[in-house]
């Protein structure tokens, strides 16, 4: 009875029919013809990942920034971003993993959510947080630099978008401070000024023929216009090509060998005005290695902790924007003292900018 039924259905729809399986036969190649239109090229597949990618950075700072307006009393707001990308360090590629481990040090418990200055950490209005860009994830879909610089950048402009927020970016190798600043000044529509506290100038033209080295970030940024002012300040291994770039695009830099001498002018430096405002990049060796071991390039004869904070705690102007970048996990202390420094350096630069 059932078989009766079906043979009486294929009949009445023409299906038992030569010419009913012509027409089955075309719908079928249709449809094998549209899947195969849908496939995307690997570009289009990567795009959709970019875009992905943007789509979370943004509804997650859409969503954040809702609860601090909410609060209300907020101008800026520090907002991490994390940024784990390693590949374009010379040496050790550990700064891919330095994210995770300073939020997870920021919130560990061994120490209160208070800053120096007095700003509760906890308070969303002072700091929050909307994740890491996807690095890895896209790398692995085959993407190069140059898309990866240019979604770093767009993030960063997604996160200021949303006003009060402010980016704090965590790094990373020093690279990543080029797509950041780009970021900032295309977004606030002009240069900045840069404080940036390193043990190296970072301002080779390329460096093992990389244009996007870490090595490399600050000939970008000064190339591009992005910053008028930058200031290098606890330099001790600096190379004559590294001299003459800085005096290219007119480096103010002061070294090791001299600090104590500059100590009073750099405790009272006053950097923004005629700008767009002033942006502040701490490589973690900066500091001499006893404070902070955990770096892929230990240069002994650094700063102190204490310097570091006075420096930062005491620049006027208007804070638009900070990174903190180099910190390696894997040449760290087994009880985490790098990354304790790294967190440390993050409350303090989010209280500066936070208001």
């Amino acid at each position: 009875m059932r078989r009766a039924g079906l043979a009486l259905w294929r009949s009445k729809a023409g299906l038992g029919s030569l010419q009913g399986q012509l027409l089955l036969q075309q719908q079928q190649n249709q449809t094998r013809s549209y899947a195969r239109s849908v496939v995307l090229t690997e570009e289009e597949g990567q795009q959709r990942v970019v875009e992905a990618s943007l789509t979370l950075v943004r509804e997650l700072a859409r969503l954040k920034a809702d609860h601090v307006r909410k609060r209300g009393g907020s101008i800026a707001t520090s907002c991490m971003l994390g940024v784990p990308l390693g590949h374009n360090s010379s040496f050790l590629q550990g700064p891919a993993f330095s994210p995770p481990r300073i939020r997870e040090a920021i919130w560990c418990g061994s120490t209160n959510s208070t800053t120096e200055t007095g700003k509760q950490l906890e308070d969303v209005r002072v700091l929050t947080d909307v994740g890491d860009v996807p690095i890895q994830e896209m790398r692995g879909c085959g993407i190069g630099d140059e898309v990866l610089m240019r979604t770093i950048t767009d993030s960063v402009k997604l996160v200021m978008d949303e006003p009060p927020l402010r980016p704090l970016v965590l790094g990373g190798d020093h690279s990543i401070s080029f797509p950041v600043v780009r970021g900032v000044s295309e977004f606030l529509g002009g240069p900045v000024d840069i404080l940036h506290i390193d043990a190296h100038p970072d301002i080779y033209h390329a460096f093992e023929g990389k244009h996007y080295s870490h090595a490399s970030p600050f000939a970008r940024i000064m190339e591009g216009g992005h910053a008028r002012r930058l200031i290098q300040v606890g330099l001790r291994s600096i190379t004559q090509e590294q001299r003459d770039q800085a005096k290219k695009f007119g480096v103010e830099q002061h070294e090791m060998r001299n600090f104590d001498q500059h100590r009073e002018k750099l405790q009272n430096l006053h950097l923004g005005e005629g700008v767009k405002g002033v942006y502040i990049s701490i490589d973690v060796d900066c500091l001499d290695p006893a404070y902070a071991p955990g770096v892929s390039h230990i240069e002994p004869g650094g700063l102190s902790f204490r310097d570091v904070l006075n420096i930062v705690q005491t620049v006027k102007g208007d804070i638009v924007g900070c990174d903190v970048v180099e910190f390696n996990p894997q040449r760290d202390t087994v009880d985490g003292m790098t990354a304790m420094v790294a967190a440390k350096l993050v409350r303090e630069l989010c209280a500066k900018m936070s208001k």
